[in-house]
């Protein structure tokens, strides 16, 4: 079955492969000339170690990003474009560069902290302390708790599966555009959609579990990817996917509990 993943299909065989080499004694894999190449093939403790790296430089961009919040709140929004920018290089690039997916852990970091230091600051208005030490610990269980339904195959990672969340993202985009602007109208008192009572509450956990679903997709890129033999370097991109969806869970979290603290 080819792979529902638009970075690993380059990596598929192409058809005719199995007859350019029947006939041989000892035909080499299908994934050789990928290979051969590009030196290692990638392992599981390629993907833990690059996603620890760009996990660790997040963290330490973040903690300067919430120390720069209180003086230059700018620093929110110099991390938020230089993430996305950097974000969609890593998603294009036929090659990825280790370099630019560190740096986005950089700018992600910057963005991270700013807003965590933002959210902190509107919780405990309300008198409502730890909410970002909260939403961490949410993020990090809920990793563990997919890891574990993904690996007992509890859920399977079907194209069924790939394709109800690819429209289930979609349609939270769309959500998120149009509360955006209703936010500024002050609608949800300046939180959009998101601020309207209960229904608010509602769509900030629809958020949390397409987000957390989404995480099972990059445990089957990451495993799709080590069957196929992919080379070693694509473990950064693997690290990059990782690090997209926890943020990506980590500010749904975050803007929940937030909510939930003005009320």
């Amino acid at each position: 079955m080819q792979s529902s993943n638009p970075i690993l299909s380059r990596y598929e065989p192409k058809k005719g492969a199995k007859a350019a080499t029947a006939g041989s004694a000892n035909p080499p894999s299908t994934f050789d000339t990928v290979v051969d190449g590009g030196g290692a093939r990638m392992t599981i403790n390629d993907v833990i170690i690059k996603t620890g790296a760009v996990f660790a430089v997040t963290v330490i961009f973040a903690v300067f990003g919430w120390n720069l919040a209180v003086s230059s709140p700018w620093i929110i929004f110099v991390g938020l474009i230089g993430g996305f920018a950097l974000a969609m290089a890593n998603s294009f690039m036929r090659k990825v560069n280790p370099i630019l997916v560190l740096l986005y852990g950089a700018f992600e970091g910057l963005m991270l902290g700013g807003i965590s230091n933002w959210y902190n600051a509107y919780a405990e208005s309300s008198k409502y302390h730890g909410v970002v030490l909260q939403a961490v610990v949410a993020t990090m269980v809920t990793f563990g708790i997919m890891l574990a339904l993904y690996l007992t195959g509890v859920i399977k990672v079907t194209r069924k599966f790939v394709s109800i969340m690819i429209v289930a993202m979609v349609s939270y985009l769309v959500l998120g555009i149009a509360s955006l602007i209703a936010a500024l109208f002050g609608v949800g008192g300046g939180w959009g959609f998101y601020g309207v009572g209960g229904i608010g509450l509602i769509i900030c956990v629809v958020g949390v579990l397409i987000a957390a679903f989404f995480l099972l997709l990059d445990f089957e890129a990451i495993n799709q990817g080590i069957k196929q033999g992919v080379p070693e370097r694509e473990s950064w991109r693997m690290a990059f996917g990782l690090m997209v969806t926890l943020v990506w869970l980590y500010l749904e979290f975050l803007r929940m509990l937030a909510i939930f603290s003005r009320n």
